[in-house]
């Protein structure tokens, strides 16, 4: 027989606003995301000092998993995170900068974020996390491929929790969604309760 797992947290950033749990913890309205991101992380004081160093893809992902990991104990966490545009932005600008480049060296602190998976390394570091992790690139959000990596996970207890969900950034177009699953928690973690809660801010 299955075991039955649980939604504990959620929260979406988009739009110029960022909710948790449904409710809105944060709304700007600066258009430019630099603008944006820098007021939440200021307004929600969170604390990393390689933050403003980032590039955007990861400045997105850590101020929302920030809101669910803040309190959180648990350090065997695993992170599997998808997205539709890999890091594509700052690919572009590591490009630009060896085009700008009279030696045509690359800058090293744009080079570093040149992989979608990096903002799960600054995840980990300033949540000191130790688990498994992944970044899965799909054409549009999959609540599928979330929830079957998550159960496996748990179910070969690879990770006592599930840190999931869609960090995508492109062209100063962002949408962030990430959720929590463990063995307790508000919503039964299915398919169907995972697109609910990707579709409400």
């Amino acid at each position: 027989m299955a075991t039955t797992h649980y939604i504990e947290h959620y929260c979406r950033i988009t739009e110029g606003r960022i909710s948790k749990n449904g409710t809105l913890v944060f709304e700007s309205g600066e258009t430019e995301f630099s603008d944006f991101i820098k007021s939440a992380y200021k307004t929600l004081r969170i604390d990393y000092s390689k933050f403003f160093k980032m590039d955007s893809l990861s400045k997105l992902a850590l101020v929302a998993a920030d809101l669910l990991l803040l309190d959180e104990p648990e350090k065997n966490m695993a992170l599997v995170f998808s997205n539709r545009a890999s890091s594509l932005d700052t690919d572009r600008k590591h490009q630009q900068s060896i085009q700008d480049s009279e030696s045509y060296y690359p800058s090293p602190a744009v080079f570093v974020y040149t992989l979608p998976n990096i903002c799960l390394g600054e995840i980990s570091i300033k949540h000191r996390l130790f688990s498994e992790n992944g970044f899965f690139i799909f054409n549009r959000f999959k609540a599928g491929n979330l929830f079957d990596y998550a159960n496996s996970l748990l179910a070969m207890q690879k990770a006592e929790k599930v840190l999931c969900g869609w960090v995508d950034f492109d062209c100063e177009k962002y949408d962030a969604f990430l959720y929590v699953v463990a063995k307790n928690g508000t919503f039964t973690h299915s398919k169907e309760r995972i697109n609910q809660l990707y579709q409400t801010l």
